[in-house]
């Protein structure tokens, strides 16, 4: 192939591969949406299961648990599933999964049938993160990646702001909690028809568009390496502060989803149609941070202090939110925007674990990685929610920036040592190479 041919097969080239970039991130993103929107299956519903069956928030916390439990361990397992079979046909179990969770809710009678909707949205949400990262990473190139964590995390944060909206107002609309379950159902049959119809872009096993094509800063010391054991990657230090990052963080975003609304009306004795909108302004806020800190991660080599500056500005706000100074609407609001930089720090958060993942472990690093959000928030709704039963709504504000400030610490830990990989002979002759 002469010059002028190359040339011409790069022009034309390059649109091609931007198009089937902007697909797979849309449709990725379109999925992972869905898992967060039935994140928030039950919580924007508790005070009607409170009027209906007579629920205790302590009790309506243990089914966000329970819901947590099953997708944490599912969420580490999936890994080896994706990684073996391929993140496609688990995709499409785990929309069917997340179909029967909202007609079980729909029909429910009691807390039994809470329950049993809890255990299988949980289900349904454990493969997505291995799932989706696989995808990311396997067929998105290299200069687009960091944008493809920021959609990522946008199309998360947009589900979580839909959830409590379609349903307070399907239920609003129709006069009952059940039809708006048996909508949130309809809606995964939907988006597993999307995904049908452009299965070809989430096809992780053909081709590796970030192998031949990611940059050299991101790329990884060591990738030309042997095959090693499938559980080597656990030895990693890294692995396990990346999880107890998101234990932390997550603890923290429990609170906020499913009390803060019900802890502003004690702290500053605002009605519920004011304290509904809180969730859904903190994840559009959020939004906003994720699209902003897709473009913060392609200009520093430093992301644990761009994860750290944004999490301590949401923390102060969530503390000054908690004393209670700032009054009625002004607090709503300020809670609300703590999730700006909660967002501004997600792209850089992603990208920090795929430094930090051993060569081969996609899908287990961040299957593995992933459950300590699911534990945070499995461990963090019936704490949160029994400061409330216990009159305490400071608490949910205090406690959720307590844990910001910790996952601070984990985050810098992971940065530390992968600047310490970096410094040593063998990453730094790699590094030349590339």
């Amino acid at each position: 192939m002469n010059s002028s041919t190359a040339a011409a097969t790069a022009e034309t080239g390059a649109p091609v591969l931007m198009r089937q970039d902007a697909r797979t991130i849309a449709v990725v993103g379109l999925a992972h949406g869905t898992s967060h929107f039935f994140h928030l299956l039950l919580p924007p519903l508790f005070p009607l299961f409170i009027r209906d069956f007579g629920s205790s928030y302590a009790e309506l916390g243990l089914l966000l648990t329970l819901f947590f439990a099953i997708s944490g361990i599912g969420q580490a397992l999936a890994g080896f599933v994706v990684d073996r079979i391929g993140a496609r046909p688990v995709l499409f179990a785990a929309l069917g999964c997340f179909a029967l969770a909202g007609v079980t809710v729909s029909l429910s009678t009691g807390y039994g049938g809470l329950m049993l909707g809890a255990a299988l949205a949980g289900l349904g949400n454990c493969p997505f993160h291995p799932a989706d990262f696989t995808i990311l990473n396997r067929r998105v190139s290299g200069p687009r990646l960091g944008h493809a964590f920021s959609v990522h995390g946008l199309a998360g944060n947009l589900g979580w702001a839909a959830a409590p909206l379609f349903l307070t107002g399907l239920t609003a609309v129709f006069g009952s909690w059940r039809l708006a379950s048996a909508c949130a159902s309809l809606w995964a049959v939907v988006v597993m028809v999307v995904l049908w119809i452009n299965r070809d872009a989430i096809d992780d096993r053909q081709g590796d568009a970030v192998s031949s094509q990611s940059s050299g800063r991101f790329a990884r010391a060591g990738a030309g390496t042997t095959a090693e054991h499938p559980m080597n990657f656990m030895r990693s230090p890294s692995v396990w502060l990346c999880f107890s990052f998101f234990f932390w963080s997550t603890s923290a975003l429990s609170a906020i989803q499913s009390f803060s609304s019900p802890a502003l009306q004690q702290l500053v004795g605002l009605p519920l149609s004011v304290t509904s909108l809180v969730v859904t302004g903190y994840m559009l806020f959020g939004a906003v941070g994720i699209v902003i800190g897709g473009f913060l991660v392609a200009q520093s080599e430093r992301l644990e202090k761009i994860i750290a500056s944004c999490l301590l500005l949401s923390a102060a706000m969530l503390v000054l939110v908690g004393t209670g100074w700032v009054p009625g609407v002004a607090a709503a609001v300020l809670t609300a925007v703590s999730g700006f930089g909660t967002g501004l720090a997600g792209p850089s958060r992603d990208m920090l674990i795929k430094q930090a993942a051993p060569p081969g472990a996609t899908g287990r690093v961040y299957g593995m990685v992933y459950s300590g959000l699911d534990l945070g928030f499995a461990l963090g709704a019936p704490v949160f929610g029994a400061m409330l039963d216990h009159g305490w709504p400071s608490g949910v504000f205090y406690g959720s920036a307590l844990t910001l400030t910790v996952a601070v610490a984990s985050a810098a830990a992971v940065g530390l040592g992968i600047q310490r990989q970096r410094s040593t002979p063998a990453a730094q002759a790699s590094t030349r190479a590339t």
